[in-house]
């Protein structure tokens, strides 16, 4: 089958993989609709993190083709969102609300597991994985949000999940990427009354503002503490939401947290924690990689139901034949998240 290979930073190219197989009676076949490039997937095209030579990709939607003898959760022509990691759902971390760091589970694209942005995946675990979506002939749109399910907006929600939002609060957003933008809907979704975000690029200002940011900061480190302070009045945020990983956006988003706060950290961090200056305001993290398999449900029948539209961050569109030039679109900030068209309902 044909797959995205990653061959080196900057490598990035269409290749054969061996077609999937079932190799144990808890897999499944799923045949790739919808792709797209994460934002961690940048980390490793710009070799700022490592990665195995080989597949990649780990956000897809796609249609069932074949089960193993233990699959009871889904069949044959089911539409499924395929969260980033497998899990087992019953092992004591899953059971503890850490679906990524399942006993069974792992990684999807790591270079010699099947990679979401290829034709075809063979999913581990997949009667716990794989979520089946009901109903037919959604349109586009719907997939494209369902799409964001398996990491993005999932991601986005356990940064406002973490940082303990709730009705009522103001919340501060640290970072205009896809994550950033879905963390302004996870917030207005738990009832936040004020959401600031942080961004300086007009195209992403108009998303937040669709999302429910009610006020937007264009500057940054120092300034946009500053600048934030000054709108609640010395304060600072209720909640903040780191969705970057680097370093000033960690320490921005620290010192943007009002004393007694917790600060929901989802980037995948390339800085340190200001651990004494969190410590002698009594503010707190939480965060990590989304459990995305715990929320895709709950945030499947709001998509389903037209509540919610996190789609809208997927707004640059190729297909597997162009899945470099998804990636350069994203690494040079032409695109805020890069949807691969690769198969058909």
């Amino acid at each position: 089958m044909r797959a995205a290979i990653f061959r080196g930073p900057r490598d990035i190219a269409v290749g054969e993989r061996p077609d999937p197989v079932i190799q144990e009676p808890t897999d499944a076949i799923v045949r790739v609709v919808l792709a797209c490039v994460c934002g961690s997937d940048l980390w490793y095209y710009r070799g700022e993190s490592p990665h195995a030579a080989g597949s990649i990709g780990h956000e897809f939607v796609g249609v069932v083709e074949e089960t193993g003898a233990e699959v009871s959760t889904v069949t044959r022509g089911d539409l499924v969102v395929a969260p980033f990691i497998y899990s087992d759902m019953s092992c004591p971390h899953c059971q503890n609300g850490s679906t990524i760091s399942c006993v069974q589970g792992g990684n999807f694209g790591d270079g010699t597991i099947d990679g979401g942005q290829g034709e075809a995946v063979r999913v581990p675990l997949a009667g716990s994985t794989l979520v089946p979506v009901p109903g037919a002939g959604h349109s586009d749109q719907t997939l494209r949000s369902l799409l964001t399910l398996s990491d993005v907006m999932a991601t986005g929600h356990h940064a406002a999940v973490s940082g303990g939002v709730r009705r009522g609060d103001v919340v501060a957003v640290v970072g205009d990427g896809a994550v950033g933008l879905s963390a302004v809907l996870a917030a207005r979704r738990l009832g936040a009354d004020r959401i600031i975000a942080l961004s300086r690029h007009p195209d992403r200002q108009v998303i937040a503002k669709e999302f429910g940011a009610t006020d937007i900061v264009e500057a940054r480190g120092d300034a946009a503490t500053e600048a934030v302070m000054d709108m609640t009045n010395g304060i600072g945020a209720d909640a903040s939401l780191e969705c970057v990983g680097t370093a000033q956006a960690i320490a921005t988003a620290f010192a943007l947290a009002r004393p007694g706060s917790t600060v929901g950290m989802v980037g995948i961090p390339h800085g340190d924690v200001p651990v004494a200056q969190a410590f002698f305001r009594n503010v707190g993290w939480r965060g990590g990689p989304t459990p995305a398999r715990i929320y895709i449900p709950e945030l499947l029948d709001e998509v389903l139901e037209g509540t919610i539209n996190p789609g809208l961050v997927l707004d640059y569109e190729t297909d597997l034949d162009h899945v470099a030039d998804a990636y350069a679109a994203m690494d040079e900030r032409r695109a805020i998240k890069s949807l691969i068209r690769i198969g058909t309902l």
